[in-house]
This record gives structure tokens, C-alpha cells and sequence, in this order.
């Protein structure tokens, strides 16, 4: 996919990489990009059409659908992360609330104009979907199951012509990860990445320097094989359901 005068819709896209997705596909030369956040948002270029889309509530995405005459690029990027130790359930199912129900509920909602475009989705997570971080384990758990769901809408879409990303990035200089003392990749040259990858056609976009350097075992590990393996028992009938 080529990012030029296609129309884009971004997820949690007030802030951090959510934002810097937002101007990367502008500076792209995407002809329309809608820029769903819980608050209300102005943007200076006239490309931009705010949307409030609280990504668990089910009327602002439906409301949001109807606004959105057409779509090539879903990039699913709202999310929360919010330190716990698994004592507390109203913590883990918030996370999944917002990242995995929220992603499925975007998604399935805007599905009838992505098959029409033969689009894309792109869905950000970041390595704590491979392997756990163990100060954010709810956060954690919510990553690995929106990968899996990914991963999933892959094999599922593929028939129907629609393109399936995960984004796993290393840690980012966001407010999420204000309080944590280690090496980040800046939002925009995360949004870079994320962009590149998609125009390149990789499944799972390593988009920082940190993540990077875990594509090419991953891309030739035998998690990855064995996903290529289960993709093909979906057969047409089974993608068309």
C-alpha cells in the first residue's frame, strides 16, 4: 500500500504515537485522515476530520462509521497501560476493554469499507506481546491477546482482500512510559517506521531500533512458521463466514 491520496483513520490519536501517526500520514500525502480521540480535537490541516470515538463505547463507533464514507487504512491505536500486579480484575479487564474489545469493535464496525477498498489494519502493540513486562502484567496479557487476535484476522481476512499489521514496538517516549527509566524511540520516528512497514507489506512492523533487532529471528522463528501453518487451514469458506 502506498500512503498517497488514500484515506487513513487513527484510533487514540490526541497524543504520542496516536499523534505522530496523524502528521506522518499527512506528510505522506494521505488525501484524508480521521483522528478519533475520547476528547475533542482541532488539527490546523484541513485533511484532518476529528472524530470522537471512545473505542469502548459502541454508539461513538457506529456514529463514527456513519461518518466515514470510505476507508483504506485502519490503524488501531488506542490503548492504556496501567501498573498492577494481577491482584485486582477490574484492572486486567480495563486493559482488554480498551485494547482488545476496543480493537475488535473498530474493527469488525469499518470491516464492510476496508473489504470494499481492499485495505489494510494496522494494529499497534509492542513486544510485551511476545514476552511479558512483568510491571505491567495486565497491560501485558492485553497485548499478547490483541496479537493474537491479529494474527487471527489475518488468516480470517486475507480471502476478502484486507491486509492484517502488528506493530511491535520497543519502549516509546510517550506519557505511558514517563515513569520507566530506559532507552525510547521517539513517537515520530516510530510513526516513520509504522508507515514504512506497511507501504513494504511486513506483517509484523519492528519499527524502533530495539524491536528491530529482534525481526529477523522472529521473521525466521518457528512461532512465525507455525502461525504460516495454522493460516493454511483457512480455507474460502471459512474466510467468507
Amino acid at each position: 500500500m502506498n500512503i498517497a491520496n488514500t484515506t487513513v483513520l487513527v484510533t487514540g490519536a490526541n497524543r504520542g504515537i496516536g499523534q505522530a501517526l496523524v502528521d506522518e500520514a499527512l506528510r505522506r500525502g494521505a488525501k484524508r485522515v480521521y483522528a478519533g480521540t475520547r476528547r475533542a480535537l482541532t488539527h490546523p490541516d484541513g485533511r484532518v476530520t476529528p472524530l470522537t470515538l471512545d473505542v469502548t463505547n459502541a454508539a461513538q463507533i457506529q456514529g463514527a462509521v456513519e461518518k466515514v464514507g470510505a476507508l483504506d487504512l485502519l490503524i488501531n491505536n488506542a490503548g492504556v497501560a496501567r501498573k498492577d500486579d494481577l491482584s485486582d480484575r477490574a484492572a486486567l479487564e480495563w486493559h482488554f476493554a480498551v485494547k482488545l474489545f476496543g480493537t475488535h469493535g473498530v474493527t469488525q464496525a469499518f470491516l464492510p469499507l476496508l473489504a470494499r477498498s481492499q485495505g489494510a489494519i494496522v494494529n499497534v502493540l509492542s513486544t510485551a506481546a511476545l514476552a511479558a513486562f512483568p510491571l505491567l502484567p495486565a497491560y501485558s496479557i492485553s497485548e499478547a491477546a490483541t496479537f493474537s487476535l491479529t494474527q487471527s484476522l489475518r488468516a480470517l481476512l486475507a480471502a476478502r482482500g484486507v491486509s492484517v499489521h502488528a506493530v511491535l514496538a520497543g519502549a516509546v517516549d510517550t506519557d505511558m512510559t514517563r515513569g520507566f527509566d530506559r532507552p525510547k524511540a521517539s513517537p515520530e520516528s516510530v510513526a516513520r517506521g509504522i508507515f514504512g512497514g506497511v507501504e513494504n507489506g511486513e506483517e509484523e512492523i519492528l519499527p524502533d531500533p530495539r524491536s528491530a533487532s529482534m525481526a529477523e529471528s522472529w521473521r525466521s522463528g518457528s512461532a512465525k512458521a507455525l502461525e504460516r501453518q495454522y493460516a493454511a487451514l483457512v480455507g474460502p469458506a471459512s474466510a467468507e463466514a
